[in-house]
């Protein structure tokens, strides 16, 4: 059997991997655009904070290894631009421009997302980049090597733009974030937003949030970013809007697509096509808290897809449950995170929030170091099931939110929730955990 696969980072790596291990005889051909496969592109805003330190250094692994090691034919600098799904063929060319052509038995589309770019003057001038591939990344530090930039605009303020916020300010570049939305982060609590807003401040990031972005302007070799209040100089200019899910090559070929035109699959992650799968950040996935669709491009998501993906077309039956948007992010000293719905999320998908915000501590009374941590959790007052649940501080949330992640994936309630186990050492918290001071206070109110 013939294993195509169309992208060649976290789902589609992970897929050809998998697969090989599971039948050693299996063909396994991965078609990459570019030239990198499997790298870690959360890492980058870190590694652009550290100018001499190598982009390269983020590759997990070569082509050439995937190719000597296990046996997987994989084809960098191949661009697929169209699928057959009937004659089970896709069609492309190469990065010097020559056609050519595969046949297979089962197909991957592992496409992944690209960056959205306005469609504004100045959007395609030379200092505008983009922070997606590890190639944007290239590009990103060879232009800051290049120009003397002191001054950067960044363009939206969602977890990339965050974290580049914070690798820009590490190498002493003025930085200045813009976006049309008046919120900073508009899915998290304003409790927890504010804490955010004031993280960033303190390190000289000045936010202006509510403008709209009319253009970008070029003169001396530096740009300004024009709103209708207000004009920010820049050196260079950073988008990071969002991503939008790749699946054009689906769409093109009558496969059908879902939330966000993402590419719609079951759970065993395959498409409307019966010899075609897709997985990671170009298709959709079930929420484990409402059962309906949802597109949420996470990096464990698209591993584990990947993995799903080759158990199945080994002749394993492989469901995955879903997916809770387990999430977080480093802001300076600050760490945010998040899982399940917010309060407006809950309630467009039928349930009765009740939510709560408490202000506690990392650790316990009067041990040295301790600093506050905000949390919001939300119940549904109908059912009793916890929602969702979101925190802000300088420590004990990045690991914590798993806590609250397990209980989503096995739909406790807030009431079940408040009798977990959880830890206790007074240098990592409470005698009562964050969480379960949180769940206690939330029961008061369903």
């Amino acid at each position: 059997m013939k294993f195509l696969i169309i992208g060649g980072d976290a789902a589609g790596m992970s897929a050809a991997s998998r697969a090989k291990r599971n039948r050693p005889d299996l063909e396994v051909i991965v078609l990459e655009k570019t030239e990198d496969v499997s790298y870690s592109a959360c890492g980058m805003p870190y590694n652009i904070a550290e100018p001499d330190r190598p982009i390269d250094d983020l590759v997990v692994r070569q082509a050439h290894i995937f190719r000597e090691k296990q046996g997987i034919n994989v084809l960098t600098g191949h661009c697929a631009e169209a699928l057959d799904p009937t004659g089970r063929i896709v069609t492309g060319v190469t990065a010097d421009g020559k056609p050519f052509q595969f046949d297979y038995d089962k197909l991957l589309i592992a496409t992944g997302g690209s960056p959205v770019i306005p469609d504004l003057p100045g959007f395609d001038l030379p200092g505008v980049k983009a922070l997606k591939s590890l190639d944007d990344g290239r590009k990103i530090k060879a232009y800051m090597k290049a120009h003397q930039v002191k001054k950067a605009v960044i363009i939206g303020m969602g977890y990339i733009g965050l974290e580049m916020s914070e690798a820009l300010r590490a190498i002493s570049i003025e930085t200045a974030m813009v976006k049309p939305g008046a919120v900073l982060l508009p899915w998290m609590a304003t409790e927890l937003s504010d804490v955010v807003r004031e993280e960033l401040e303190s390190h000289n990031v000045s936010l202006h949030a509510g403008q709209r972005i009319e253009r970008i302007e070029s003169e001396d070799g530096r740009m300004k970013v024009i709103c209708p209040d207000i004009s920010l100089k820049a050196d260079i200019v950073i988008v990071a809007i969002g991503i939008k899910p790749n699946s054009e090559l689906a769409a093109d070929a009558g496969i059908d697509l879902s939330v966000n035109n993402a590419i719609a699959v079951n759970r065993k992650l395959r498409t409307s096509d019966e010899n075609t799968y897709a997985a990671g950040d170009c298709a959709d996935a079930y929420h484990l808290v409402t059962g309906e669709k949802t597109w949420i491009p996470l990096a464990l998501w698209a591993n584990r897809g990947g993995w799903a993906v080759a158990d199945n077309i080994c002749g394993k039956d492989v469901e995955l449950p879903g997916i809770a948007g387990t999430a977080v992010f480093k802001v300076f000293d600050l760490e945010a995170a998040r899982t399940g719905l917010t309060s407006k999320e809950a309630l467009n998908s039928g349930f009765d929030p009740a939510k709560v915000v408490i202000k506690t501590r990392s650790r316990a009374h009067a041990h040295p170091g301790s600093t506050p941590i905000r949390i919001q959790m939300i119940g549904d007052k109908k059912s009793g099931r916890l929602l969702g649940v979101q925190m802000v501080g300088k420590e004990g949330v990045a690991h914590r939110i798993n806590a609250a992640a397990v209980a989503l994936h096995n739909r406790m309630t807030v009431e079940a929730f408040s009798q977990t186990d959880l830890s206790y050492a007074p240098p990592f918290g409470p005698t009562w955990d964050p969480l379960l001071t949180t769940a206690n206070q939330l029961l008061k109110k369903i």
